[in-house]
């Protein structure tokens, strides 16, 4: 927190975490203080875990399935706290990265609007770790277009520019900004 408080005090109010746990301990007590803070889950939650994220999390940027849309349904209401819900897509069909894949991304999208009372702002993607994300970016921009969904959550540190130019509403800079993890 050492890092984050001068931000804090400057103004900045989005914050991502990628670990649930690691958030719980670092903003609970930061949260219950100033409520104009926003903290973003931007790594993969675990349906297990979905009971410590509300009312902690006020974005979740991986939504990746069926059973976790009904973990997070139940749970906004047993809370009573709707957090902003971005869908992650696997834009590179890669085996190891999480999110839908692509070619079923319109089908999950209407299963989501019909059957959970969800909060969809709009669609997440890391796309594969290669010299140039554009063309990754520019699909991501068609889906949101073609799902009518207002936010692109796209673009880190070192492509962040170029998911700017392809319509980023949300960019994940940490190591940019707090340099690498340990």
């Amino acid at each position: 927190m050492d890092k984050i408080e001068p931000l804090i005090e400057f103004g900045h109010m989005h914050y991502g975490e990628n670990k649930v746990q690691e958030a719980l301990e670092k903003w609970e007590s930061v949260k219950a203080e100033r409520k104009e803070i926003k903290l973003h889950l931007i790594g993969k939650l675990q349906t297990n875990k979905v009971k410590f994220c509300l009312p902690l999390f006020d974005y979740i940027h991986g939504l990746d399935s069926i059973k976790l849309a009904e973990k997070l349904a139940n749970e906004q209401i047993k809370r009573n706290f709707r957090p902003k819900v971005f869908i992650q897509v696997n834009i590179g069909d890669e085996i190891k990265k999480n999110g839908v894949n692509q070619n079923e991304i319109l089908k999950f999208y209407s299963n989501i609007k019909k059957n959970f009372d969800l909060d969809v702002i709009g669609l997440m993607c890391i796309p594969p770790f290669v010299k140039d994300t554009t063309p990754f970016f520019i699909k991501m921009k068609s889906f949101a277009e073609t799902l009518n969904v207002k936010h692109l959550s796209m673009g880190m540190s070192g492509d962040y520019i170029e998911a700017l130019k392809c319509s980023a509403t949300f960019i994940r800079v940490g190591s940019k900004i707090m340099g690498n993890r340990n």
